[in-house]
This record gives C-alpha cells, structure tokens and sequence, in this order.
C-alpha cells in the first residue's frame, strides 16, 4: 500500500508545473506514492533525471495494484471534477481566482476533509461565504528549481520587459500590450517580449488578438515569440528580460511568471492584490494599487451565471501602471536583491511539509 495517492495533471501548463514539482520533492524524499495523472501525461517541458522517471513511472503503473480506501487523497485540480473521492480522506489544492463562491463549490469544498487554497485573500473569501476556517489551509508554491539566474545570460543595452502567460481577459493581456505599445512603440531604447499564446484558442485567434491589441499597428521593437516548450527555453527569456509585466493580472491563483522572475532579481510590476500578496511588497516589487472591481466575465472561459468561477476581478488606472514602468525603468539594469530572497522563502520543500502536517 503507498502511504498517499496522489491524483494531479503533468503537462506544462500552471497546475502541472506545480503538480511536477510537488512530486520531485516527494521523490527526493522517497515516499511512496499511488499517482492517477489528470488528462495526457506531458513531461517534456521538464528537466527529469533518470530516477524521478522511474520512480513516477512506477507510481503510476502500480497505482490499481496499492490503492486502498484508507489511503489519504491529495489532489491538485479545479473544483469542477473535484467532487468524485476515491478514498475516504480526499485533501483538494486548487487555485482560485474570483470572489464569489458558488453553492456547487461551496458544497464540493466541503466534500473535501481539506482544502488547500495559495492565499489568504482566497481563505478569507471562503470564510466570508460560510466555510469553516478548519476546512482550509493556505499552501504556498515553491520557487521551481528549472528557474534560476544563468551567469551567461547575454547582455543587453536596450530595456527589456516581459509578458508571459495565457491570453486572457483577467489578465489584462490586451490592456498591457497596449498601453505598452503607446508608450514604448518603435523607440529602440525598449523592447517587449511578448509570450502569451494561449493554446486553448487557435491560431487565428490568438493572432487576431495581437492585432487588436497593437490596433492593427506593427512596431520594431515588439518581439512576439512562439510558444516556448520546455522550461529551460522559459528560463532564458526570464534572465534576459528586466522587468515583468504579467504581474498586472487583475485576479491569480498565484501568478507563476511574475513570481519566478522577481526570484531571478528582475523588477515586476505588481497589481497588490489577490494571491500577488503572499510574495509581492513594497520591496521587491513596484505595486499598483486597484481601485476596484469589475466582473469577470470573458465569454470565453468565464461565463456568467455557471455553477463554477462567478464574480469580479481588480481594477487599476491606467496612468498608474505607466508610472509603474517608469519606475522599473529607472531600476531596470539593477539586480532586485530583495526579489532573489524568493529563492529561499518560497520552496517545494517546505510546501510539501504544509502538505504532510495537514494530512497526518
């Protein structure tokens, strides 16, 4: 019998690059594990030894030879299809990134013995709708080992941001590039690196997208990148920007770009709110305030009036994002001291012990 089984997705995108690393760290720890991967295994974005293959391998060959009843369940998935236990003792992380639980969710959280959320601003939400607090614990992500500062990054004397992540309208991917083409375009003292495909729309569509976003303009200095697969290709680009636009989401479950490259030493700009909270301050980051709320509706992933992912994500002026950058601009060839303390502060390591004492 395994001492846990654990039922999580392994691909590239947000939840199995957490999911990935959880099970790293238990390897090294060489726990015996049941795994029931979530959707298409996935690992070639990764950097595996031949050990950890082999461990995870095994874990998931042998997972209907020693799954027992008894055994505890920790999964790393959405609340929708999380209502379906496979053992008494089913302990759920999800990220969350609205403000207005549904009665499905609520219902399904408290299917849960635990639910592990990344901030306090999610506890409190749920809090807020009537969850007791012994029902939830905040687990914080680590910093993932396949990002970390490469001495031989090339130099560069043009300023350069990054955007990484999923189009998306909470986001605010079209709002960004946008404003950041009003201010920057066609000057070469600045360049933008624009990694944002998302690979739930088609080509097209993230093509007709850019173009709207630029108002059908071409600019020298916007360099748009195909989407990169491995981690390694992420790491690169990470190290050679100087500062990091994808921290002005209006609504994370934590926000993994934003968060590795302030760890690397470069300058984020921050909306301060929402799980942005748990890393981001007033000293290893550039925060925008919001100035309120507006609803998150895209039509696309979030619908209104559906049993999951109801309610309103942050809002902030306009003019004090573009004070922002012009704060990271004036820091922008500096190395973010304060930001490389993520290294430390944020690991697998010590998420993993939140995940053990909670499920003893």
């Amino acid at each position: 019998m395994s001492d846990l089984i654990l039922e999580l997705p392994i691909n590239s995108v947000s939840f199995g690059q957490v999911s990935m690393n959880i099970l790293r760290e238990l390897h090294r720890r060489d726990i015996s594990c049941s795994v029931y991967p979530i959707g298409d295994i996935d690992a070639s974005a990764y950097r595996i030894t031949p050990e950890f293959k082999t461990w995870l391998e095994n874990a998931i060959n042998t997972r209907l030879r020693n799954v027992n009843r008894n055994t505890p369940t920790f999964r790393l998935w959405h609340f929708n299809g999380s209502d379906m236990l496979r053992t008494e003792k089913q302990y759920l992380y999800t990220f969350y990134e609205c403000d207005s639980p549904t009665q499905e969710e609520l219902n399904i959280l408290n299917l849960q013995t635990k639910t592990f959320m990344a901030s306090s601003y999610n506890l409190d939400v749920f809090e807020m709708f009537g969850v007791e607090p012994n029902k939830m614990a905040k687990l914080h992500v680590g910093l993932d080992p396949d990002f970390y500062v490469d001495p031989k990054t090339p130099k560069s004397s043009a300023i350069n941001f990054g955007l990484i992540g999923k189009w998306e309208k909470r986001k605010n991917t079209s709002l960004i590039i946008n404003t950041w083409a009003k201010k920057y375009g066609n000057n070469p003292k600045y360049m933008l690196h624009l990694l944002v495909y998302n690979p739930f729309l088609s080509p097209e569509q993230n093509n007709a997208l850019l173009a709207q976003a630029l108002e059908g303009k071409s600019y020298s200095n916007i360099n748009i990148l195909p989407r990169l697969r491995t981690n390694e290709e992420v790491n690169k680009l990470l190290n050679f920007i100087d500062i990091d636009l994808s921290g002005m989401s209006s609504a994370e479950g934590w926000g993994l770009p934003a968060f590795q490259a302030t760890a690397l030493g470069k300058w984020s700009c921050v909306v301060n709110a929402h799980a942005h909270r748990e890393w981001a301050n007033e000293d290893n980051s550039i925060l925008v305030q919001p100035n309120g709320k507006q609803p998150v509706y895209d039509g696309v992933f979030f619908h209104q009036g559906m049993p999951f992912n109801q309610g309103n994500t942050y809002t902030f002026d306009i003019e004090d994002f573009i004070r922002a950058m012009d704060m990271a601009v004036l820091r922008a060839k500096t190395v973010n001291t304060k930001g490389l303390e993520i290294q430390t502060n944020f690991t697998y390591s010590r998420m993993v012990d939140t995940i053990l004492s909670n499920m003893s």
